[in-house]
């Protein structure tokens, strides 16, 4: 038998698990497989790689020279495939940057600053950009990581922060106070703001996601004295057809595209905040301009900003709040 990088892989968990029955479970094997494995790997090195007994698993001093080898080959492979993910995914494309975007509502402004700002910053005539959203900042995380996104842009609940793992890199763009958007004729829909226990009885909307908005948003209630009545979640279009037809209210983001029919409005005390982050890997830096990208980020915010009237009003009686 050859030692594969698989064996190797099975010797690190358990080595770190200090028992064949934990590393059985970490990996999804029954235990006899693993220790029917383990002893086809002595077989091939000469030498038990582990001392089994009552007390656990314990490297023998030949486990630790093969440990000290496979911390340097699994890093080295998964790299290895990263590296060939890319490769796959990149090649035919001349200049092409994909963008990850969940949760937020400037996805499209950073697309188009990203289409203005990035071909002189490559060196290159034909840049294309483009966009993936999805509900789930896990995902777009994990996409990110696997190289099979250039960047992404997500929004969370402002005590939130995006996953780091895989080598990821996020820079917060903006924080936003939560608005409640209402139909024109609701009897708020003129006010500046709303106190959030005035609407204790509406049917509450929100956009889908796999964050924790739900959770701060029950927990915003219970503080101004009430439990939401009910709560739906649902897409742009149709979160706007219900507020409009007066069935409902939602939780939106204060850039939100102004459309006929609704209003928006600010919540007393901004009980909710949205933070944008934007995001790459690690050694993105040595193909894509990061600071360029964190600069168009902030732009295309700002950008987001000047199109809402409302908004732009109430960050300027509110400079503490949005610091």
């Amino acid at each position: 038998m050859d030692l594969e990088v698989r064996h190797l892989r099975m010797i690190v968990v358990v080595a770190e698990s200090g028992s064949v029955t934990k590393a059985a479970a970490a990996l999804g094997l029954a235990q006899p497989a693993l220790t029917a494995q383990l002893n086809r790997i002595d077989r091939t090195l000469g030498g038990c790689v582990f001392t089994r007994d009552r007390q656990g698993a314990r490297p023998t001093e030949l486990g630790e020279l093969v440990l000290r080898h496979a911390r340097v080959v699994l890093p080295a492979m998964a790299a290895l495939v990263d590296d060939a993910h890319r490769h796959v995914h990149d090649e035919g494309r001349v200049g092409t940057v994909r963008v990850g975007t969940v949760s937020s509502a400037i996805g499209g402004l950073l697309a188009s600053r990203l289409h203005a700002a990035l071909p002189a910053a490559l060196g290159v005539d034909d840049l294309l950009v483009t966009t993936a959203t999805s509900w789930s900042v896990e995902e777009t995380a994990e996409r990110l990581a696997s190289g099979t996104l250039d960047v992404a842009l997500v929004g969370l609940c402002d005590d939130a922060s995006p996953p780091t793992d895989g080598g990821l890199v996020w820079t917060t763009v903006s924080t936003d106070p939560v608005f409640v958007l209402v139909d024109e004729y609701h009897p708020v829909a003129g006010r500046d703001a709303v106190g959030l226990g005035e609407l204790a009885d509406a049917l509450w909307l929100t956009a889908p996601g796999s964050g924790c908005f739900e959770r701060c948003f029950v927990s915003a209630c219970a503080r101004a004295g009430f439990t939401p009545r009910a709560m739906g979640e649902s897409d742009r279009t149709s979160c706007i057809d219900q507020v409009r037809g007066g069935y409902a209210v939602a939780l939106v983001q204060p850039v939100l595209l102004d459309a006929p029919g609704v209003r928006t409005v600010a919540l007393d005390g901004a009980p909710l905040r949205w933070t944008h982050h934007v995001g790459w890997r690690r050694d993105a830096v040595d193909r894509i301009p990061v600071e360029v990208v964190a600069r168009a980020a902030v732009g295309a915010h700002r950008d987001a900003v000047q199109r809402s009237p409302r908004y732009r009003r109430w960050r300027a009686e509110h400079p503490v709040e949005i610091a």
